[in-house]
């Protein structure tokens, strides 16, 4: 058993690119850069005397860029290079990795003798790990992989791998928030970022845990117009790989298995769902409800005149995509005031028409961590008179908006009725609401948007997302809630 991973200095010869003009890094090495970042772990460039100075120079911008340190360090003598480790660093308490290319590995061998491990890259036919103070990867882009392993070795069977797949941008997002370490979490979880760019089986072999955000990896969305049944989904070719990887081995351990995900792709299915919540609601109580709704296949019938009413529903509703998310145009909506503003009408069908809730724009957003329930209070879409008066400035017609983009506002949005919304806010009634849908979809992390109604005070889920980022949260709260909730869920899993 060694110690753990506390550093890693990547020389310059895994992160230039080898020519002869400008200065540049090869994209691998800037994907590592971005993945270490966050890493919790000391961080350093080294460079040689001779290299250029032109590079060196680029080397020193690039190390500010991500947080790294740079040193200038030479095979030949490294005792002044040291010096200045240990003097940026002091005692780190753990292993540092130096990574090198191969071919340069050799005259940094004396290195071993301060306990430091050499990572050699671009070792052909290299196997991922051995047992001597080098170690042969065949690309940069194991280095994860390889500190997952060497920290599990160091700590023994006590701790819990988790790997975890989503898009660059989602992974900075949760990864500068301390969301993803590579050193080990305080309840002994471990993360490893999954790549679809190396063979899923020679990481996943290593995973006790799969985190995914598998809408980040949607193609397309086939809906199911049965409440018993789900639709279908086609994923991208890497995440197909995973799904039939976890089909295939019962024992890899999926928070969420992706079947559980369906519901919040699908807004007529939630709606359906949400229906169940008048069980929570109680005489002499605040009341959580759905909002009313009806499913629309074509905007241009002539039934909708009395569909509407039928459904509870009156002018103005808000429409959206019956597709929650996944595809380019799932948040386009509008709110429609009047009945002919249906009439060819750019929203993608089919959709769901939503009652439209005066809630002095003010919205709560919920967030689900396995047991702990947070909320974070946001501004958004004005009451009715203020969107009636913005849409007579617009010509009289529907309010077309991307929900992800920017939502309908007004000049004049007022803020008379916000005190009176925040302390309507139930928050018992909301965390019950929480843990009934946690049980009703089987999901672990998710989150939704409730809204109160004037007048009644009502509390009325509009929107129920998966995974999301819940950045609201101070992270100081959020990121040990987030770690508890998976390992919490793993310690739950059927033995």
């Amino acid at each position: 058993m060694g110690a753990l991973v506390a550093g890693v200095i990547l020389d310059h010869s895994v992160l230039l690119v080898d020519n002869l003009g400008t200065a540049s890094f090869q994209p691998s090495a800037l994907s590592l850069l971005h993945k270490l970042r966050h890493s919790k772990l000391h961080l350093g460039i080294s460079y040689a005397p001779a290299l250029s100075d032109d590079k060196a120079s680029f080397l020193k911008k690039m190390a500010t860029q991500y947080s790294f340190d740079c040193f200038m360090l030479d095979g030949s003598s490294t005792d002044g290079a040291l010096k200045g480790i240990n003097f940026a660093w002091g005692d780190i308490g753990g292993t540092i990795l130096y990574v090198v290319s191969n071919d340069k590995h050799g005259s940094f061998n004396q290195l071993s003798n301060l306990g430091w491990i050499i990572i050699a890259v671009d070792a052909e036919g290299a196997v991922p790990c051995d047992n001597s103070c080098t170690i042969y990867i065949n690309k940069v882009e194991e280095l994860p992989l390889t500190i997952c392993r060497l920290n599990r070795e160091a700590i023994g069977d006590s701790t819990v791998t988790v790997g975890y797949i989503m898009k660059p941008s989602r992974e900075e997002d949760f990864a500068k928030r301390g969301a993803f370490p590579l050193c080990p979490t305080p309840n002994g979880l471990l993360f490893l970022p999954l790549t679809f760019g190396l063979p899923l089986l020679s990481q996943l072999q290593h995973v006790d845990i799969v985190l995914h955000k598998a809408t980040d990896e949607i193609l397309s969305v086939e809906l199911s117009d049965s409440m018993e049944s789900s639709g279908s989904i086609t994923y991208t070719t890497g995440m197909q790989e995973l799904q039939r990887y976890m089909e295939h081995h019962p024992g890899c351990f999926v928070i969420d298995p992706l079947d559980k995900i369906y519901p919040v792709l699908d807004r007529l299915k939630i709606q359906q769902i949400l229906l169940g919540l008048e069980d929570l609601n109680k005489e002499g109580s605040h009341t959580i409800r759905a909002p009313h709704f009806l499913k629309v296949d074509n905007f241009n019938e002539l039934d909708l005149v009395k569909l509407l009413p039928e459904a509870n529903l009156s002018l103005p509703s808000i429409v959206k995509p019956q597709i929650a998310c996944g595809v380019a145009d799932a948040h386009s909506m509008a709110i429609v005031f009047r009945v002919q503003d249906f009439k060819d009408l750019s929203v993608p069908l089919p959709a769901v028409v939503q009652e439209y809730v005066d809630h002095s724009s003010t919205l709560f957003k919920i967030y689900v961590l396995g047991e702990r329930v947070f909320y974070a209070v946001k501004k958004s879409i004005p009451n009715v008179d203020m969107l009636m008066k913005l849409s007579e400035n617009n010509g009289v017609g529907p309010l077309l908006f991307d929900s992800l983009k920017s939502l309908p506002t007004t000049k004049e949005q007022s803020s008379s009725g916000d005190s009176l919304t925040t302390s309507c806010f139930d928050l018992d009634l909301v965390t019950e609401a929480a843990h009934w849908l946690a049980r009703k979809l089987d999901l672990t992390i998710f989150g939704f948007d409730v809204v109160i109604q004037e007048g009644t005070t009502d509390h009325v889920i509009v929107d129920v997302n998966y995974l999301p980022s819940f950045k609201e949260v101070p992270n100081d709260i959020s990121i040990p809630a987030f770690w508890e909730a998976i390992k919490s869920k793993f310690d739950l899993r059927e033995k």
